[in-house]
């Protein structure tokens, strides 16, 4: 395991304040203050607030999607596959609950990284849904609209950082098993 750079220590704070203030509301100088630096030694390690925030997001962005094209392409039934997707979603959200924040709330402020992201969030939602569209194929999920069934299940798991923090005593395979139960059993036939 890699240690930690002080860039990736910048970027951690920077998650921290976002998550708590808003990407919009947090300058460099309380980014600086935060790590208890000079706000020009930050310039040392990252050139703006900006690249910060595109590492968040993109990051993540690109992690999501490399992991659901490993899903989609195992040789599992459907809901095996949402099971492995919640399982990612909870993984994901227990050890970057601060960045998933940026990535939820914020990544409408990526400037020229704005339409990549966009093209990436597409085709994991596109991937989502084949998926779904596949197991009512083969009868494994009830006939139902396919898209209402991704928003429901892409809604809980999108909001999961802001529950996961609040629960140390929650185990993220006993989280990811009872989200796929609750997630599945309503579409599961």
């Amino acid at each position: 395991m890699k240690s930690e750079t002080r860039k990736d220590e910048i970027i951690k704070t920077a998650a921290e304040l976002f998550k708590e203030k808003g990407y919009s509301a947090v300058t460099m100088r309380d980014l600086a203050t935060a790590m208890g630096i000079k706000a020009a030694s930050l310039y040392n390690h990252i050139n703006s607030k900006q690249e910060i925030l595109k590492e968040i997001i993109i990051s993540l962005a690109e992690e999501f999607t490399k992991e659901i094209e490993v899903i989609v392409s195992s040789n599992t039934n459907s809901l095996d596959k949402l099971s492995q997707i919640i399982a990612l979603h909870v993984k994901i959200s227990t050890n970057n609950a601060n960045e998933m924040a940026s990535l939820n709330n914020d990544w409408m402020h990526l400037e020229d990284q704005l339409s990549y992201y966009l093209k990436l969030r597409d085709n994991y939602e596109a991937t989502f849904l084949k998926i779904i569209k596949e197991g009512i194929m083969s009868s494994e999920i009830k006939k139902a609209n396919p898209e209402i069934i991704m928003f429901s299940m892409l809604s809980t798991l999108r909001s999961l950082y802001l529950w996961v923090p609040n629960k140390e005593d929650s185990n993220a395979n006993d989280l990811a098993n009872n989200l796929s139960k609750i997630l599945i059993q309503g579409i599961n036939k």
